[in-house]
């Protein structure tokens, strides 16, 4: 006789689980990089048994995907929430805005800037799936929302992608640098409104 299998209903935590564990992952991938980064190490982070983490990511690779998962998911979330509030705006200025949000969501979260870096340098199949899933996109929406248009012709544009990218990131990834060559504490909200201010007229100049 056939019996009937019962699905299993996830435990009501089982999201702020997952969401703990990727949490714990994208700060290790950041600091340590994929190969060095235990996931017995994540899960301790996360407050979890390793056994919970390997139900929800079977595999290092599944769990470093979530992570980029997450690291992109809020940027998307963070500068189109702002563009929306700005319909209405000059378009210059509305580009600027969504530029000055970018700079504040990787201030915010400084380890995703080392978490792409870390991953940037390869060109494996963590790289090619990295580009192929988030950056194209992030790119075809950088140039919609007039991001890139210090590129005058087609072939700058990748000049005007990495010359926002490393503006925008860069002083909040090494803020240790910053802060014993310049005196600059870049954590700082003041700091951070100023960068968000240089980069967005750097990009794209008043008038």
């Amino acid at each position: 006789m056939a019996t009937t299998r019962t699905r299993r209903t996830p435990a009501p935590h089982a999201d702020a689980t997952r969401a703990r564990i990727v949490g714990a992952a994208v700060k290790a991938f950041a600091e340590k990089g994929f190969e060095a980064a235990s996931t017995r190490e994540i899960a301790r982070v996360a407050g979890v048994e390793q056994g919970l983490l390997t139900y929800h990511f079977p595999s290092k690779d599944e769990l470093w995907r979530a992570a980029t998962d997450r690291i992109f998911g809020v940027l998307r979330k963070a500068v189109a929430g702002r563009v929306a509030s700005l319909d209405d705006a000059d378009p210059s200025e509305r580009s600027r805005e969504a530029i000055r949000e970018y700079v504040r969501t990787m201030a915010g979260n400084p380890e995703f800037f080392r978490f792409i870096v870390d991953q940037g340098h390869r060109y494996d199949a963590r790289t090619r799936w990295l580009v192929d899933t988030h950056i194209k996109s992030a790119f075809a929406i950088m140039k919609e929302l007039g991001l890139l248009r210090a590129a005058r012709r087609e072939e700058d544009l990748p000049h005007a992608l990495f010359s926002l990218l490393g503006a925008a990131s860069f002083i909040f990834g090494v803020q240790g640098n910053c802060r014993r060559l310049t005196g600059l504490d870049p954590r700082k909200r003041e700091a951070i409104e100023a960068h968000a201010d240089f980069v967005a007229n750097l990009m794209i100049p008043p008038g």
